[in-house]
């Protein structure tokens, strides 16, 4: 089985600021990195080193043959990620002494995949294999039609928001992730709590509160309780939790493990400054909450 991720790759540039700028607010930085990054490619590292299969299908621009080797050295399978003439994805991060953040995102590449060479590169997927999208890239609809005619699993972490494009995805989805916040947008716009949605699971994650599983064929829901740590950096801790959840249910694992898997991922990603580089393996879960995980 393998994971097909349509998702941008960014360079994140992180700046470490005493607050988060208010506006107008000039604010000097104390600490600058550049790393990989990106919803998708986050994603695409966690399910990678949560030990499943990951292609990711996505583009970078002239200057992004960087970020596809640093994916390559995490296990991703990069082999389909184009190549084009536009700038590559970048995102201007702050975090604050509290783990907070701020971002501001430059999609570039990340919106100008091509259609034709996406079904090309789908054609070889099977049906136990699973699709997974987010918001930073175009194509969406399109992947994941593709994907559902092909019978695979199609998964929606639905950020960074936007409501119209989570109602066209719904006739698709067999998984939606997201928020809280995420959540309420989405029962404002179409009328529908979690637990109603036309989709068989629903995730929606509360941070330090935990996440709730809705199973809507049997109405029921279920918590998952957080998981204690000292948040330095909160940046890439809901993209660790879907990588892995998607990875764990990749691997055969059933919902309720798979979720719990990925708190205990996300519990680690929260105490450690970064993105996709900073993401915990199964060794690293393995060494804080013991083997059989």
């Amino acid at each position: 089985m393998a994971i097909w991720n349509l998702g941008s790759i960014n360079a994140d540039l992180v700046y470490r600021v005493p607050h988060l700028p208010a506006p107008g607010e000039t604010l000097a930085s104390l600490e600058m990195s550049r790393g990989l990054g990106g919803k998708g490619a986050n994603m695409s590292v966690a399910i990678a080193r949560a030990g499943a299969q990951v292609r990711h299908l996505g583009a970078v621009g002239p200057d992004g043959g960087w970020m596809i080797e640093r994916l390559l050295e995490y296990g991703v399978d990069t082999r389909l990620i184009e190549r084009r003439s536009e700038p590559s994805g970048h995102a201007i991060i702050a975090v604050d002494d509290a783990g907070e953040n701020q971002i501001i995102l430059y999609p570039g590449a990340n919106r100008a995949i091509s259609e034709l060479a996406l079904a090309e590169q789908l054609s070889a997927a099977r049906s136990s294999d699973i699709f997974l999208f987010q918001n930073e890239t175009n194509a969406q609809i399109t992947g994941a039609t593709l994907a559902s005619q092909r019978g695979l699993q199609v998964a929606y972490a639905a950020a960074p928001f936007d409501p119209e494009a989570v109602k066209a995805a719904l006739p698709l989805l067999d998984l939606l992730i997201l928020n809280d916040v995420e959540a309420a947008q989405l029962a404002e716009a179409t009328g529908l709590e979690p637990r109603a949605l036309p989709i068989r699971d629903v995730v929606v994650t509360r941070g330090v509160k935990g996440a709730t599983w809705y199973e809507t064929d049997s109405g029921s829901a279920t918590d998952i309780a957080a998981i204690p740590s000292n948040a330095v950096d909160t940046t890439g801790a809901g993209d660790t939790f879907t990588g892995f959840l998607l990875a764990g249910l990749d691997r055969g694992k059933p919902m309720r493990q798979a979720l719990d898997l990925a708190a205990k991922a996300a519990a680690i990603m929260v105490t450690r400054v970064g993105t996709a580089d900073a993401i915990p393996d199964l060794k690293d879960i393995e060494d804080r909450f013991g083997p059989g995980h």
